[in-house]
């Protein structure tokens, strides 16, 4: 299990809440970036934290992962960065993203815990 915290939630987070679309980011992240991103930070390096089938935590909600896009994994680990879909029937899975299901817009709390479960 790999584990993090959210340490700060941009500004324009609750705009994306009608494309259901959560964007993680680790400490590093520019100013740009953390206006629109949910900043985390991890207690451990992740490695290969993301595969389908297995799930996501956010705060209380638990979110199976559906899709992986190529570069996810490797973005998780870099930059502590993926975009999170709360959606399906989309095209292809974007490389730096996820698709999750149950299709609902996680709430979000500076302080909780951000888990990725294998």
């Amino acid at each position: 299990m790999t584990k993090s915290k959210i340490i700060e939630i941009g500004p324009l987070v609750p705009a994306f809440e009608e494309e259901k679309i959560v964007i993680l980011f680790g400490p590093t992240a520019t100013n740009e970036l953390r206006e629109i991103s949910v900043i985390h930070e991890f207690e451990a390096a992740p490695q290969s934290a993301l595969s389908k089938g297995s799930a996501l935590q956010i705060g209380d909600q638990v979110y199976i992962i559906e899709e992986v896009g190529t570069e996810a994994n490797k973005n998780l680990e870099e930059l502590g960065h993926i975009s999170v879909y709360f959606r399906s029937g989309q095209n292809e899975v974007l490389p730096g993203a996820i698709v999750v299901s149950p299709e609902v817009f996680p709430t979000l709390a500076i302080g909780d815990t951000i888990q990725f479960k294998k």
